[in-house]
C-alpha cells in the first residue's frame, strides 16, 4: 500500500507541474492588441467558443488526473489499516514519560541551581506530615443588629 501510495503523489506532483507550465504557456483570450481599444471577440461572454487548441486540450487532461490521483489519496488516507489509532490523534500516541518528568521541563545542570520558573517535578516527593499544617482559624463570632426602638402608640384623648 506504501508504494501505491508514492506512486500516486508521484503521479499528483507530474500533474500539478503540468498544468501550471500548460497554463502559463496558454494565450489570454481577448490578449491581442485590438482588445484593449474595446475591439475584443464580443461574440461571447468569454471569447469565441469552440476553438480548443492542443494546450488547452491536454490542460484539461492534466487537470483530470491531478482530480482523481486527489481523490485516490483521500480515499487511500481515509481507509489506512494497520498501525493508525481509531481516533487518529496524534496525541494519544504519545507515550507517558517514564519519570514522572513533563517534557518541557528544563535540565538541572549539576552545581548550579534550578531556575524558579521551573516547576519541580512531583513525583516522588512524599506528602507533608498532618501534624506540621496548621488548623485553620475559627470563624469570629457574629455579632446580632441592634433593633430598632417600637415607635410609640398614639395617646387618646377622652
Amino acid at each position: 500500500m506504501n508504494v501505491l501510495s508514492n506512486f500516486v503523489i508521484v503521479v499528483q506532483v507530474i500533474s500539478a507541474l503540468a498544468i501550471i507550465a500548460l497554463v502559463l504557456l496558454q494565450h489570454g483570450k481577448g490578449a491581442d492588441m485590438g482588445a484593449a481599444f474595446g475591439s475584443g471577440a464580443s461574440g461571447s461572454l468569454f471569447g469565441a467558443s469552440g476553438s480548443s487548441n492542443f494546450l488547452s486540450k491536454s490542460t484539461a487532461v492534466a487537470a483530470a488526473i491531478f482530480f482523481a490521483s486527489t481523490l485516490s489519496l483521500a480515499y487511500m488516507g481515509s481507509t489506512r489499516s494497520g498501525d493508525a489509532a481509531p481516533s487518529g490523534g496524534v496525541m494519544e500516541r504519545m507515550a507517558a514519560p517514564a519519570n514522572g518528568v513533563p517534557a518541557n521541563a528544563a535540565p538541572v545542570v549539576p552545581g548550579t541551581t534550578p531556575t524558579t520558573d521551573v516547576p519541580a517535578p512531583t513525583a516522588g516527593v512524599p506528602a507533608a506530615p498532618a501534624q506540621t499544617v496548621p488548623a485553620a482559624p475559627a470563624p469570629a463570632p457574629v455579632a446580632p443588629a441592634p433593633s430598632a426602638p417600637a415607635p410609640a402608640a398614639p395617646a387618646t384623648q377622652q
